[in-house]
């Protein structure tokens, strides 16, 4: 008997470890590019494409000595600016966006599901498309080389996708929670504000950690808009560190390319916690 349990347990274990070493192995592969950054940036420039191994012969940390302070300025005056920018970003992001989800999955006013339906669709409309027209509006306002074309739109709900998830998030909350609250005087606002804006919660954190993340990343726009040097931010300073027409400082950049992954780590263990549950409020409602 107990060799039929031992043979069954075997057999029980067997697609358990199987799925471990398939992870694993998928996440070494997907750690592979940050540890060989991080190993990059411990070696001299000229030994970045030609030393292959994750193992560095001679570490030193002088590249990241020589990226904070070898450009124009030192490299905290790009984190901060990104930092200042993704602050705002979010903010007008979670503000806005979930007041627009309200208004489309709660009020009732003229032409609601025709301005879903062009708010979807602007959702499949590439930012390329609709650059010159900004560009040409925000110099008119003479906010280029500021912050302002990079933040202001933030305060419009403008990002289609997260005005989406809310409104599906919302559509999710019992309407019966509302005529309650309607039945005690509440009003719209008020019925925002004590409702849904609390069991809302997790679609927020969601739209927040987005913004963070793709405003951070965000090289195209910020190259456009932003000329001055001390306005400029860590994708646009990470940049400054390559040059078409001579030697790349290759070393440096990828130290601070592992200095400016700081803001972003650390964003995901405050809040890793509140993205699971996140994720996991979105496969219940699914």
């Amino acid at each position: 008997m107990s060799t039929i349990t031992r043979s069954h347990n075997k057999r029980s274990y067997a697609p358990a470890v199987t799925r471990h070493f398939i992870l694993a192995a998928g996440a070494l592969i997907m750690l592979y590019p940050v540890l060989w950054m991080l190993s990059a940036s411990l070696k001299p420039t000229t030994e970045v494409f030609s030393n292959p191994s994750l193992i560095p012969t001679d570490p030193t940390f002088g590249n990241y000595t020589e990226g904070w302070f070898g450009v124009e300025m030192n490299f905290d005056v790009y984190i901060i600016n990104s930092l200042i920018v993704c602050m705002l970003a979010v903010i007008g992001n979670v503000i806005t966006c979930s007041m627009a989800s309200y208004a489309f999955s709660r009020l009732d006013f003229r032409f609601r599901k025709l301005a879903f339906a062009i708010m979807l669709v602007t959702i499949m409309l590439p930012f390329h498309a609709v650059l010159i027209p900004q560009y040409s509006l925000f110099n008119a306002l003479g906010w280029i080389n500021s912050f302002l074309p990079l933040v202001v739109p933030k305060f419009l709900a403008v990002d289609s996708f997260f005005i989406f998830l809310m409104v599906q998030f919302i559509r999710g909350i019992p309407q019966e929670l509302d005529e309650a609250a309607e039945i005690d005087g509440a009003g719209p606002v008020r019925r925002y504000f004590s409702i849904i804006l609390p069991l809302l919660s997790p679609a927020l954190v969601t739209t927040g950690i987005f913004t963070f993340v793709w405003t951070y990343d965000d090289l195209f726009s910020q190259m456009i808009y932003l000329s001055d040097r001390w306005l400029q931010t860590v994708p646009v300073g990470l940049r400054s560190f390559l040059d078409a027409t001579s030697a790349s400082n290759w070393g440096s950049m990828l130290a601070m390319s592992v200095v400016s992954l700081i803001p972003v780590v650390v964003l995901f263990f405050i809040f890793q916690r509140r993205l699971v549950e996140c994720v996991s409020a979105g496969g219940i409602k699914g």
